[in-house]
């Protein structure tokens, strides 16, 4: 199986789904986050392994709460995909902490501060 073939591409997804429909209400962990996220997934060709890119929106804190709350329900997790997702072979999950959502609102931010702040500087020049 090719890494950009349609099949991978479907397997990929299909498994995102079900990551995120199990994160968001089949763990009863308190240490996982409720905003929680999967960025993004990749099954190998062999579907012996996964590389899950979770997002957390908070603090370092929490992204690391969340972290060993999925790395202790591994095997949970496993189990649960495998009776969501009819595969041959259920993946190994990696899990991976991803922080692109938070940089893009960090990013968001500081360019709304500069532009409200260049909106306030020419609307004195206006007056």
């Amino acid at each position: 199986m090719r890494k950009n073939s349609i099949k991978s591409t479907r397997i990929n997804g299909e498994v995102q789904r079900a990551l995120a429909e199990i994160l968001r209400g089949g763990i009863k962990d308190p240490r996982i986050s409720p905003l929680t996220s999967v960025v993004a997934v990749e099954v190998a060709p062999d579907l012996k392994t996964c590389k899950a890119w979770i997002s957390v929106l908070g603090d370092e804190k929490a992204r690391e709460e969340t972290y060993k709350g999925l790395k202790s329900a591994e095997g949970f997790i496993k189990n649960q995909l495998a009776r969501i997702v009819n595969l041959r072979n259920t993946p190994e999950i990696t899990f991976i902490m991803d922080q692109s959502i938070e940089y893009g609102v960090n990013m968001s931010k500081r360019i709304d501060e500069v532009i409200g702040g260049g909106q306030s500087v020419s609307s004195d020049k206006e007056s």
